[in-house]
């Protein structure tokens, strides 16, 4: 039980970790925001694809993709559910909306923070369930995994929030809150193992939904809109071969 608590100190607290060093790259000129958004949409491509989506295939068998299927359209509905109440969601960031001049861009951070702390979510449970099991080995392997990918997770979301007019403590809180959701996921994996696996295909290819809709919907658009799409690109596919590089390196 310590070290399944320790567990999911970690996979959490690694959210957190990359949240501090996120904080180093505040105030940058539009251009490196928008590659640096590009690097965050291929971080969330990989993490869609490689963390949720294809494990959640290889969970079920041939005849029941379609739950795989039905968790990438949920989980992209809800998210788009989700882009129509966030004007209401302003409280949470702590800007004033009546003063706030950014407020599109506010929405478009508040859904991309959902989908990190959405899909954080089957991550802990993933890691929960890995030390329900005899092979103790197998399970650090799985948080270490999840820790790692979660440092420039973390890294990724400090940035637009603190460019779209959230303070600094606030944006710090928030990221904290999305690394207490893995945390969360984690104790339930681990005491719900039953349950947790019942439900585990359906939650990852839920929040790729809600992931591969953000990058779609937002992030692209967004990058591509200041005239520094091809930065944005390049960026986009670093991200996405830095965190496929994570997932080698941790087979």
């Amino acid at each position: 039980m310590k070290l399944v608590a320790l567990t999911a100190l970690g996979v959490g607290g690694a959210t957190v970790i990359g949240a501090l060093i996120g904080f180093l790259f505040q105030k940058i000129p539009h251009k490196w925001n928008d590659a640096i958004m590009g690097f965050a949409a291929g971080v969330m491509l990989a993490a869609a694809v490689i963390g949720l989506i294809l494990p959640a295939t290889e969970m079920v068998e041939t005849s029941g993709v379609w739950i795989v299927g039905l968790g990438l359209l949920s989980g992209a509905v809800f998210l788009n559910l989700m882009d129509k109440i966030t004007p209401h969601l302003h409280h949470i960031s702590g800007v004033d909306e009546e003063i706030h001049q950014n407020n599109r861009n506010l929405n478009k951070v508040l859904l991309f923070v959902m989908a990190i702390g959405i899909h954080n979510l089957p991550e802990g449970l993933a890691a929960g369930m890995a030390f329900g099991g005899d092979d103790v080995k197998n399970a650090l392997t799985v948080a270490l995994g999840i820790a790692i990918q979660n440092i420039p997770e973390g890294m990724i979301i400090i940035s637009p929030m603190l460019m779209a007019g959230i303070r600094k403590r606030r944006t710090f809180l928030i990221a904290f809150c999305t690394g207490l959701i893995e945390v969360i996921g984690t104790f339930l994996g681990y005491f719900a193992i039953n349950l947790a696996q019942a439900i585990l295909p359906f939650a990852l290819a839920f929040a790729g939904g809600t992931m591969l809709y953000v990058v779609g919907d937002e992030m692209i658009p967004e990058t591509h809109s200041h005239g520094y799409e091809r930065m944005a690109t390049y960026s986009m596919i670093i991200g996405f071969f830095v965190m496929l590089m994570m997932d080698r390196l941790i087979d």
